[in-house]
């Protein structure tokens, strides 16, 4: 299996989308989102995905040529257009204003509408951990779960990412899809010929399947049932009430190469602990948590592995599936 440098499978994956009608900005900010992901042991978000990408480029399903920018702004709230780009360049900008508010009011809310798929949530969360503020992102998807009590799928996997920074040390970084896994695992999965354990997905007749992709074509199932199910709709309203993006059934799997334009919604919440109780205190807590967590044995401070794996794979590089790579060298060729 090729292992490539973090830097060579950046380049790489930026001359592949370029090629496939991605403008400068979109293509390098698209690439880093990617790469990160695969150097934290994620290449279901990794460059995995760059033929995807590159297949909705091409087919009109994302705007190569969008430029993102700021639609309305009140207060600490800012709503940004990613003018159905893909999602990271319209994600990098509602951080940038997010944090930019929070340090006049305290707390803020950007949020994006006429996205595209945004990749590891905790990603976006990074400028927000270095500004020394607690962050948190949650975002829909195409319609891969039903809502509870349901059979058909109306929601999408809908993830959650927070981030808390500490005085001392990297900050603590959560993230988690509402289905019982990601559904970017099922879709490695099928490339790989591998089954799926069973709990994790449902054929299109509503029965448990242990195939990738047939969970692709039925259902994902919601993490903790019905109160996943639940947490997966009030992201679901957060991030298309407030903004008109486009809810999970109104949009077309990202796992097909034609179809409409997704137009689904992010929304970034930033609060600078200065402005609430002080940052002294809000360290002292977290400190104060984390020692009662860690004197556990075998408990493990969230974001903390995948920062571990990252060091590694900017020494080492990653390892990526020939076929994948031969893919890559095409699309950039």
């Amino acid at each position: 299996m090729p292992r490539i440098a973090l830097e060579a499978l950046k380049e790489l994956a930026t001359r592949a989308l370029a090629a496939a009608g991605a403008n400068t900005s979109m293509a390098a900010s698209t690439a880093r989102a990617l790469v990160y992901a695969d150097a934290r042991g994620l290449a279901s978000h990794g460059v995995s995905r760059v033929p995807q990408y590159a297949a909705h480029l091409a087919n009109g399903r994302a705007d190569g040529g969008a430029i993102p920018r700021v639609t309305a702004a009140r207060g600490g709230a800012a709503l940004i257009d990613a003018a159905c780009g893909l999602a990271f360049p319209a994600c990098a900008l509602a951080v940038e204003e997010a944090i930019r508010l929070a340090r006049g009011h305290c707390v803020a809310l950007a949020a994006v509408t006429n996205s595209h798929h945004f990749g590891v949530a905790a990603y976006h969360l990074e400028p927000v951990g270095a500004a020394d503020m607690v962050g948190l992102a949650i975002g829909n998807s195409p319609a891969a779960m039903p809502v509870a009590g349901g059979s058909r799928a109306l929601l999408g996997t809908n993830p959650i990412a927070a981030v808390f920074p500490r005085a001392a040390g990297a900050p603590l970084t959560i993230d988690l899809s509402l289905s019982a896994v990601a559904r970017g695992k099922l879709m490695v999965a099928a490339k790989e010929g591998k089954a799926i354990p069973l709990g994790w997905a449902l054929d299109r007749d509503g029965k448990p399947t242990t195939d990738p992709k047939a969970g692709l074509e039925g259902s994902m199932l919601p993490l903790g049932g019905d109160k996943g199910a639940m947490l997966a709709l009030i992201v679901e309203l957060l991030v298309t009430a407030l903004t008109g993006a486009a809810i999970g059934f109104e949009a077309n799997s990202f796992f097909v190469d034609e179809g409409n334009r997704p137009r689904i919604g992010q929304a970034f919440l930033v609060i600078d602990p200065e402005g609430l109780a002080g940052r002294a205190v809000y360290s002292e807590r977290i400190e104060t948590l984390i020692a009662a967590m860690v004197a556990e044995s075998g408990v493990r401070l969230p974001g903390y592995r995948r920062e571990s794996l990252a060091a590694k794979a900017a020494a080492e590089g990653v390892d990526i599936p020939p076929a994948l790579h031969e893919q890559l060298l095409r699309l950039a060729a």
